[in-house]
């Protein structure tokens, strides 16, 4: 879901962000959250596992609340949002990668924790920026 999410909405950062580094970020969160889930696609796949169709309500939510914020308001919001999406996700990972019990989804968490890590830092740094901007 996490992952369906970050394409959905770096696809809107692409759309509304006034910030070239914050487009910039939002195309590569549709990049790499793309190939992620394409890959936990095939993992499913093989588990008999149902990839998700849809977000969930509370994603839907951040969804909308985006959608209705323009210029710096939600270049601001949406680095917000990626921060504390990749936090959580950052930990969820570590733990799957630590202690998962699945070997497959094990080594995927652990492989992929290194580019999740770089997001966040990337994320953390936009935020910053963005409070300092003008509105």
């Amino acid at each position: 879901m996490a992952g369906m999410a970050e394409v959905e909405l770096g696809e809107l950062a692409q759309q509304k962000a006034t910030s070239i580094p914050v487009r910039v970020f939002g195309e590569r969160m549709v990049q790499d959250h793309s190939e992620a889930n394409d890959q936990l696609k095939v993992i499913a796949s093989t588990k008999g596992a149902q990839f998700p169709a849809e977000l969930e309500e509370k994603q839907k939510a951040t969804m909308q609340n985006l959608q209705k914020l323009s210029s710096r308001d939600f270049d601001r919001e949406y680095m917000k949002q990626m921060v504390a999406s990749h936090e959580q996700t950052v930990a969820d990972f570590k733990k799957q990668a630590e202690s998962g019990n699945d070997a497959d989804l094990k080594g995927f968490a652990a492989s992929s924790l290194p580019k999740l890590e770089g997001h966040l830092k990337t994320a953390r740094s936009l935020s910053e920026a963005t409070k300092t901007w003008k509105r």
